[in-house]
């Protein structure tokens, strides 16, 4: 079996990790990183947010409930490589149709087992993400100056556009269930099933566009809203993606991002964003929700966060009204969520589907629904009114 030959991690300051291969062999490179969750392996691995980067899964034990193809988030596994300390021997859910393993070597995912997982997560909360590879089969006969070579000559993450790898080829339509109450048109920059089906639960009509696409694409649907959805990468290689959404802006059109499109929010405001060290991943990250009080455990899985004041409300640098930071981390006060209060515009840097997750931020679905219904500009101009700046269309 693939599992009993040994693999190495290694990261781009010269740490190495030795362990047992798992998934395919072989070689992979990609930015290190660490997941908290102790369930939702399946729908980390098929989250698009995740390209481009070796996850290390801090829980120790994982494949146990196997994999199926109703949880999965997209239509494949994202992640560049995959770190764990001890897979499970055996499947035990009766829901289960593989296990972990199968998908890994099918999909071709490159994975390591068998290393001292709490060791590299707590290397990787001092030193940062970083450059990382895993190498196993011929690749693991490499010597040690080669492998560190290899991944000293993988991409950073820092000035990367990820969205055009990850998102839809081609548009497609998810019908609202029961009654409809409007429309969304969903820029995919890397979006989760979950996040479609919850729009769809609430009675839109959901327009699921390619990243490409442009603001006069999008005003042609007349949609009632438009969303940004998570996605991979930094947010400030994605300019294009901010032009098309200030231009949305102002034809009127209400505006909820998530994850990568509240960074992308924020740079539409103006704002500037930031790498942060090693990032928030996982599905038990504390937030505050300053208008209800409310402290919320979130499913996050971001590397950049937005550059706003925790406090008071302050002007947008780009011309769009008054803005506030409405939800931030309680662990280390990074924003969390921007709400803008002079047109219908609120993101949060996290993932309210829950999947995997907590269902404690779900309402935001409701009340984005909420801000469509209210809205006075639910049916946007004709497309004539988009700014000619869109002609370019995205990266």
């Amino acid at each position: 079996m693939a599992g009993a030959e040994p693999a190495v991690l290694v990261l781009e300051d010269g740490s190495r990790y030795v362990g047992r291969a798992y998934g395919a062999l072989g070689r992979t490179l990609g930015e290190a990183v660490f997941a908290t969750g102790m369930t939702g392996y399946q729908e980390t691995l098929t989250d698009p947010s995740y390209a481009g980067q070796i996850v290390l899964m801090t829980a120790p034990h994982i494949g146990n409930t196997g994999t199926n193809d109703e949880d999965m988030e997209s239509r494949q596994i994202w992640v560049a490589g995959y770190v764990v300390r001890e897979p499970s021997r055996i499947v035990s859910n009766y829901r289960a149709q593989r296990s972990l393993d199968e998908d890994l070597v099918s999909q071709g995912v490159v994975g390591i087992s068998g290393i001292d997982t709490r060791a590299v997560t707590r290397h990787i909360r001092s030193a940062g993400a970083m450059r990382s590879g895993i190498f196993s089969g011929a690749d693991f006969d490499l010597s040690d100056s080669e492998q560190l070579e290899l991944v000293l000559g993988g991409a950073q993450m820092a000035g990367r556009n990820l969205s055009e790898e990850v998102s839809t080829p081609e548009p497609f339509t998810v019908p609202a269930v029961g009654e409809k109450v409007g429309s969304v048109a969903v820029l995919d920059l890397g979006v989760k099933t979950s996040t479609l089906n919850n729009l769809a639960a609430r009675g839109l009509d959901v327009h699921v566009l390619p990243q490409m696409v442009t603001a006069r694409d999008v005003l042609e649907l007349q949609p009632s809203a438009l969303f940004f959805s998570n996605g991979p990468g930094d947010p400030a290689a994605s300019d294009k993606h901010v032009q098309l959404l200030q231009d949305v802006l102002r034809a009127g059109v209400p505006y909820f991002g998530i994850c990568f499109g509240n960074q992308l929010l924020g740079r539409a405001l103006g704002l500037g964003t930031y790498k942060l060290p090693f990032g928030h991943r996982g599905i038990n990250q504390p937030v505050l929700d300053k208008r209800t009080g409310r402290v919320e455990i979130t499913s996050q899985n971001h590397g950049f966060a937005v550059e706003a004041p925790i406090e008071g409300t302050f002007d947008s640098p780009a011309g769009f009204g008054r803005v506030e930071v409405s939800h931030f981390s309680l662990n280390d006060n990074v924003v969390e969520g921007l709400n803008c209060l002079d047109l219908n515009a609120f993101s949060v840097q996290y993932h309210p589907e829950a999947a995997a997750g907590p269902h404690d931020a779900n309402y935001l679905f409701d009340r984005f629904l909420e801000m469509i219904q209210g809205s006075k500009n639910a049916h946007p101009a004709a497309a004539d009114d988009a700014s000619t700046t869109d002609e370019e269309g995205t990266n």
